[in-house]
């Protein structure tokens, strides 16, 4: 899988852009601020309807349009799609495919898919669990784009399910008689029917994962593993790899039920998915408060090459893409990491300066100034 052509309206820095893209390597170089990262950002959001930089949808449009349109032309084996988005800060965002009826912005994941190397992959060692557990999800819809109708389901149960238990604390703390919990019970059955099949795809794609995030790290880090991986539920033990749908839905049943005085109390939903870690360890230590820098760098790398790996086994090869990570890490890791994607069907590469793409990585070159990308 490859983006032959990318165009932009209105999104992030830049007005208009078109960009003619290809196979292999594509490096994207200019001063910092320019928006060499835009360019890479909007592929990502094809792939995921997120960025890997916010939270939301508005900083994406620029200052004073009222919508933002990303279009990729995409081949893979031959076939050629073309897909859009335009995002509506505020608003429901809009998606076609093929120049087709309009269709709902999650019918179209899987038309691209990447893997994403940049500063930010840091916190998935050091960060909290939230950027772990986004990784995770990415993941889960990248493997199976129908994920995201249950991801999206099991986060309006979350937040209905929150706004009765905080209806229930506010009126207690005021010495009322509380709020209606009648159809508690309703929602968690809801809750845990949604969270069960998202903890089963969640528990296998650990599974999958923890070998080739090992052979990753060794390959970065030689001798330095070796690296594991660990699902931590708020569901207790009950929740372990292999466990049926129907197991785990039981398992987060009772898990609520166990909660339910405490999360009345707080106002909170206290156990489900939404609340669990994937524990990285370097030996027998967790890699979180005990790796050293350059080791966390490698665990991160590591993660996103595994996922990579997995990705190319079970379908078509994502693209790659490398957002100003080289200049966060030292020579030898520099080298290893550009050793080991250079291969890829199609990478993508910012960099400030060219001193700061590896030898290796040899393609096409791309001037990124003052809202131009020129072909160098």
């Amino acid at each position: 899988m490859h983006v032959t052509h990318l165009s932009l309206a209105d999104f992030r820095s830049y007005p208009r852009a078109e960009v003619e893209l290809g196979p292999g390597v594509s490096s994207f170089i200019g001063p910092n601020g320019q928006g060499k990262t835009n360019l890479v950002e909007a592929v990502g959001y094809l792939a995921t309807l997120g960025s890997h930089r916010v939270a939301s949808d508005a900083p994406l449009v620029r200052m004073g349009a009222e919508r933002a349109v990303v279009r990729a032309s995409v081949t893979e084996g031959g076939r050629q799609q073309l897909v859009e988005l335009e995002i509506n800060p505020g608003r429901a965002n809009r998606a076609r495919l093929n120049r087709s009826a309009q269709v709902r912005p999650r019918d179209v994941l899987g038309v691209v898919r990447t893997v994403l190397f940049a500063p930010e992959d840091l916190h998935l060692v050091k960060g909290d669990p939230g950027e772990r557990r986004r990784f995770l999800d990415e993941l889960v819809t990248a493997r199976a784009p129908r994920l995201a109708g249950v991801r999206a389901d099991y986060d309006r149960v979350l937040k209905q399910r929150n706004t009765l238990l905080k209806s229930a604390a506010m009126a207690r703390r005021h010495g009322g008689r509380g709020a209606d919990l009648t159809t508690l019970d309703i929602w968690d059955q809801h809750l845990a029917r949604s969270g069960a099949e998202l903890l089963a795809q969640r528990l296998a794609l650990v599974a999958a994962l923890r070998p080739l995030t090992d052979k990753a790290y060794e390959e970065l880090a030689p001798g330095g593993g070796p690296a594991g991986l660990a699902y931590r539920s708020s569901a207790g033990e009950a929740v372990e790899e292999g466990a049926s749908r129907d197991e785990l839905y039981a398992a987060l049943l009772g898990a609520l039920g166990e909660a339910r005085a405490q999360e009345i109390e707080r106002g909170v939903t206290l156990a489900g998915p939404h609340r669990d870690d994937l524990v990285l360890r370097l030996g027998d230590l967790p890699a979180k408060g005990y790796a050293s820098h350059g080791e966390s760098w490698s665990f991160a790398l590591a993660l996103r090459l595994a996922a990579f790996g997995l990705l190319r086994e079970e379908g078509p090869e994502p693209v790659l893409v490398l957002d100003d990570v080289f200049a966060e890490l030292d020579g030898r890791r520099r080298e290893r990491l550009a050793e080991l994607v250079a291969p890829g069907e199609q990478v993508l590469v910012t960099a400030a300066v060219p001193e700061d793409v590896p030898a290796g990585l040899t393609g096409s070159r791309y001037a990124v100034a003052e809202g131009r990308v020129d072909r160098v």
